[in-house]
């Protein structure tokens, strides 16, 4: 029996955007690359019935293959494990199972699978009937949970651009009554399962992403605090950290997200790299694209300023302010520095935890963060 277990081609998929030489380069003086075991990384599992699009979603997401290209790719028959090792926060393994293989079958060691996972996402086609998908979604989920208590449970409703806005409520609504009713009778009322509407000809799928992944870092409540003091210093209505490659924003603060403000952010993104491939190489075709010296600003016709600063060579801070606001550029700049240090403080520890074998820690260092001048207490 060959080994259903196969890894993908490193270099593929990486179109769009993002030449496909696109790479960032070495700095010197930026932030330790976290060198943490394959085995020891937080794994996500990909499941759901088959043409269910759950390679069409790691191949936008991770690999920035264009929407449309998706359509040519063959339908999975064997496990593929990607390591996603973009940004220094998010670094865990993806596993895309074919959807007509019974992994409860006893050829399969399931427990084994599921032992190791940070988050299972199940991908239903909204465009289909979906019956046979909750009765699928209800054996999955109920053994992870008996075997891994401690799964994040996520429902992906995908292929929504095809429905009205009232067909998307309705479909949401009726999947949500019906997956948790099943899990009532089960006896399985701790079990709690995340749904959400995706498609990927928007960002729709890139923000539930972010969603899943924020709930695998231990850092996320000490970024949060970071950003809010941030902020609420600088006189910015909303900031999103951004994972460059992929556009997954790993933490904002505390104020609700607005789709549109994301959008604007994810285009922004974009718009820096697609330039900067052109213009900000050197004439020998050397440099990085997205680098230390990153920088960017966009004034929009409605007094909206975004303002693109590079935080580590994976990372990026995103704002959205009024130009008012942005006229005290300096004070935004002292305290992005700050915010800045502070960042790399949180990776330090991370990655000194991670070689002695400790449990991660949730705040930066025992030093204070100073924004606008104002000593702080740490995170």
């Amino acid at each position: 029996m060959s080994n259903p277990f196969e890894e993908p081609l490193s270099d593929s998929y990486r179109v769009d955007s993002f030449p496909k030489d696109f790479g960032y380069g070495v700095e010197d003086n930026d932030i330790e690359e976290s060198s943490a075991p394959a085995d020891s990384k937080p794994r996500i599992l990909l499941m759901g019935l088959r043409r269910s699009g759950k390679s069409s979603i790691q191949k936008v997401v991770f690999h920035k293959m264009s929407p449309n290209e998706t359509l040519f790719l063959e339908s999975t028959n064997k496990i593929y494990k990607d390591d996603v090792s973009s940004t220094s926060f998010v670094n865990f393994q993806i596993w895309d199972f074919p959807g007509q293989v019974d992994f409860f079958d006893p050829a399969f060691d399931y427990e084994m699978i599921f032992r190791g996972t940070g988050a299972l996402i199940f991908v239903i086609d909204a465009q289909d009937d979906y019956v046979e998908a909750l009765g699928r979604l209800h054996l999955t989920v109920s053994r992870a949970y008996r075997v891994n208590p401690e799964i994040n449970f996520e429902v992906f409703i995908h292929k929504v651009d095809g429905l009205s806005d009232d067909h998307k409520i309705e479909t949401q609504r009726d999947i949500h009554q019906r997956a948790n009713d099943d899990l009532a009778d089960a006896s399985l009322d701790k079990l709690h399962l995340s749904l959400y509407l995706t498609s990927i000809y928007d960002h729709s799928i890139f923000e539930a992403f972010s969603k899943v992944v924020q709930k695998l870092l231990p850092q996320l409540p000490t970024l949060e605090n970071l950003l809010n003091i941030f902020i609420s210093n600088s006189g910015i209505e909303k900031a999103f950290l951004f994972d460059v490659v992929s556009k997954i924003y790993i933490a904002t603060d505390s104020l609700p997200v607005d789709m549109q403000s994301y959008e604007l952010c994810c285009d922004m993104i974009d718009v820096v790299i697609d330039v900067s491939c052109i213009y900000g190489l050197r004439e020998d075709g050397s440099g990085s694209a997205y680098d230390k010296e990153s920088l960017a600003i966009i004034k929009l016709n409605n007094t909206t300023v975004l303002y693109l600063k590079e935080v580590t060579k994976f990372l990026a801070l995103v704002c959205i302010l009024r130009e008012e606001s942005f006229e005290r550029k300096g004070l935004i700049d002292y305290n992005f520095h700050c915010f800045r240090k502070a960042i790399q403080e949180v990776f330090e520890v991370g990655v000194s935890t991670q070689r002695t074998g400790t449990p991660q820690l949730d705040m930066p260092s025992p030093k204070a963060a100073t924004l606008n001048g104002t000593p702080r207490s740490a995170v």
